[in-house]
């Protein structure tokens, strides 16, 4: 099979983009990064890679010029070290703070408790000094003292429901006890317990972990918090941790921060004049996800709850409002509304937003009053004001929400209670991510999945890049409603100050110690250029991908016999030691049930346990399977022979009544380009990608990745699928494949 082109072509030169060639370099500062590089990977015990080298050199390249990079590293690349050194060494130099930023807990973890303190201590006698470095989270993320202390009323029991769990919550899940899992009241407890005696108050510093409902009992949301009246202000952990964030040179968070960041809040970050994104793969998903609102009528009597308990203020209009928006949106279809919210529908949200706006003028405290330090009045307050602007936003002329995507959803709350919601996102996060995340700054995305059928394309466009309403809509650069979290008015210059308490230095401030560079802003095209310094795997040798092309297509029903054969047949050869990845819930359930019919290996299936523990047990255990969905094609690193096999059921397309993604193609249907290749082979070249990747772990590892679907094989867009995948050996013969498997199992 051809290999893919290691030199991606790049966009549209209009857009800003150049060429990949290596533009001339100063020799010493090629020499003084690798020197840099080398000292790095040696306190690590690690060797010289080239594609390392060649990254962080590129790296050093682009923060000395301003050029945005978007540099692809494969597995076993070592891309952490490959940015992170001349990060490090621009930030002293040139005294411009670096927010670096990671979608995972595990590599945030990895970043700051290895990775960048080694880079520092290792650069500190050969740069002027020791790099500063914080880590910097979202305000709910950390213990709130005043909270713990009482300054806030306990939350009614109805609405810890309304708390929805956090993407990551189960990363050091609660305490199992013989008699089962921990209850709320003992959570609660050892939580106050460990109030005493934490030094970050940070929720992720406390293993065992704790439910969303018994964190919620010592945390405040950003909108809840008293800034400059809290009476504890200096005990706060999140200020403390965003004093910190102000005063280092590296800044470590996470890219829900980012999104926060995107929709309009500037503030939540520390002033910065470099951006480093890895796991960058995910941006547009978290920055959508950060920007996307709902309405409901249990999200109304929250507010209205709240209003009645800690403000003492009658409800009766935004009642009656949060009765008739019920009444209405009930019997509408599911579904997306292309044209915009119905009238009546329209009509009924803001007389909600009314309802809203009149009661938090009714909450607002009076001046000089010991309302503005209540911590009850302040939750209302914070609850109102959220609803109000989700209802702002959904409530707005249909030309203004040209640019929103609006549609109606059913389901259940936790407690089952059938609920109806209407959710608004933006057609596209691209406007908001180069306005408020790249424009004025050096930014550099890395990931090992950026370069999608051979190409930069795709995610050039997706952060703002590249701009072609016929590939891809742009979207707004700016959400109405939004909110920064609060400046709690700590001791500190009110400017923003750069690493050290050192003035920071303006966009187009001339060259400096370090080559400060003057970048474009917003209004200007992006400069920006792709590199692909590939992996030191050697995936043709290391792995084979298989698609079963004899298999008929795929169709609604969760797996077919041929597939479920297909695959006994290939797990069986593998003994075990199979990751399956499905594109749904039911289909993995399905499979997991026949195997465990038919074959005489343990068989996990996602949510048997908590993913952590089902991935540890996958990995400590050869002969072991593990099926499951989406949470388990990205993120599972489990090298060796635990894992030979890879089974995909069918090319991960998303679902024709997604929402947001259909109005994406819809968008770039309308002018003039191919909606079904932009959106939805996009994204299913991203899973695949990712996906294909979980096989090949380290330089030992060797296996099969088996596409269940023949469309692979077959359709037009295939070949642009498999480019997108690691350029593996590949076959239709599954003879060759089981012989292989077979001689693999034999081996180990």
């Amino acid at each position: 099979m051809p290999d893919p082109d290691p030199t991606p072509r790049p966009a549209d030169p209009a857009q800003g983009a150049s060429t990949v060639t290596a533009p001339g370099r100063d020799a010493q500062d090629v020499a003084e990064v690798g020197e840099l590089l080398d000292l790095a990977v040696g306190a690590l015990g690690g060797g010289r890679r080239e594609g390392q080298h060649t990254m962080a050199v590129a790296v050093a390249e682009s923060l000395r010029t301003g050029e945005h990079l978007l540099v692809q590293a494969g597995t076993g690349t070592g891309k952490s070290l490959g940015y992170l050194v001349p990060a490090v060494r621009h930030a002293v130099r040139a005294d411009e703070r670096v927010v670096v930023s990671t979608a995972t807990l595990a590599l945030q973890r990895q970043v700051l408790t290895r990775d960048l303190p080694l880079v520092t201590t290792a650069l500190a006698s050969h740069l002027p000094r020791q790099a500063q470095i914080a880590l910097l989270k979202g305000w709910h993320n950390y213990l709130c003292v005043h909270k713990v202390a009482g300054g806030y009323p306990s939350d009614e029991q109805g609405t810890l429901f309304d708390v929805p769990e956090r993407p990551g919550a189960a990363e050091h899940p609660p305490e199992e006890t013989e008699s089962g899992r921990e209850s709320l009241g003992d959570q609660v407890v050892r939580l106050r317990e460990w109030a005493e005696e934490t030094t970050t108050g940070d929720r992720d510093d406390l293993v065992p972990g704790v439910s969303d409902r018994a964190w919620r009992q010592v945390s405040v949301t950003a909108m809840e918090c008293l800034g400059g009246q809290c009476p504890m202000l200096a005990q706060c952990f999140p200020e403390a941790a965003r004093a910190r964030s102000r005063e280092a040179d590296v800044v470590v968070t996470n890219h829900a921060m980012l999104g926060i960041a995107a929709s309009g809040s500037p503030n939540v970050l520390p002033e910065h004049q470099v951006i480093v994104v890895d796991e960058a793969h995910e941006l547009a998903d978290r920055v959508t996800a950060q920007a996307t609102a709902e309405l409901s009528l249990p999200t109304i009597e929250h507010a209205a709850r709240l209003a009645r308990r800690h403000g003492g203020v009658p409800t009766t209009d935004l009642d009656t409002a949060g009765q008739h928006l019920a009444s209405v949106i009930v019997p509408l279809p599911e579904g997306r509304f292309p044209q915009g919210l119905p009238e009546d529908v329209r009509t009924a949200v803001a007389t909600v937003r009314d309802a809203a706006r009149t009661m938090l003028t009714a909450l607002k405290p009076e001046g000089g009053s010991r309302d503005a330090a209540d911590g009850g009045r302040k939750m209302a307050t914070s609850a109102m004001l959220a609803l109000f602007e989700v209802a702002e936003r959904m409530a707005a002329d249909p030309e203004q929400n040209a640019a929103t995507v609006l549609w109606c959803a059913r389901g259940e709350d936790r407690r089952g209670v059938p609920t109806t919601r209407l959710h608004a996102a933006p057609l596209a996060v691209a406007g908001l991510v180069r306005t408020h995340l790249l424009a004025g700054r050096s930014g550099v995305l890395t990931s090992a999945t950026l370069t999608l059928g051979g190409s930069f394309d795709a995610t050039a466009r997706a952060v703002g890049l590249v701009q072609r309403p016929d590939a891809a809509p742009v979207g707004p650069t700016t959400l109405e409603g939004a909110h920064d979290e609060p400046d709690a008015g700590t001791a500190g210059p009110t400017g923003p100050t750069g690493p050290a308490g050192r003035a920071a230095p303006s966009a187009d401030a001339g060259p400096a110690t370090g080559d400060r560079p003057r970048r474009p802003e917003a209004d200007e095209p992006p400069r920006w250029r792709g590199l692909d310094v590939g992996s030191p795997f050697d995936y043709p040798r290391q792995g084979i991908c298989y698609v079963a092309k004899r298999l008929p297509p795929p169709g609604r029903e969760p797996a077919t016999e041929a597939q479920l054969d297909e695959i006994a047949t290939l797990v069986e050869a593998a003994g075990g030691r199979t990751l399956g990845l499905f594109t749904s819930r039911r289909a993995a359930t399905v499979a997991a049930e026949a195997m465990r019919e038919r074959l005489d290996v343990p068989v996990l299936l996602q949510g048997d346990d908590q993913l952590p523990t089902l991935v540890a047990r996958f990995a400590a255990d050869e002969p072991t399977c593990l099926f499951g969905t989406l949470s388990l094609w990205q993120g599972v690193d489990v090298p060796g022979p635990a894992c030979r096999l890879v089974v995909i059921d069918r090319i991960p397309f998303p679902r024709p009544d997604d929402p947001v993604r259909s109005a994406r193609s819809d968008a770039v249907a309308r002018a003039g380009g191919n909606g079904f290749m932009s959106v939805s082979a996009t994204h299913a070249a991203l899973l695949l990608a990712q996906g294909a990747g979980r096989l090949v772990r380290s330089s030992q590892d060797r296996g099969v990745v088996a596409v269940l679907d023949p469309r692979l094989a077959t359709a037009r867009y295939g070949e642009y699928l498999q480019r997108s995948m690691p350029p593996f050996w590949r076959t239709t013969d599954r003879d060759v494949v089981v012989s292989a498997l077979r001689r693999l199992a034999g081996s180990d």
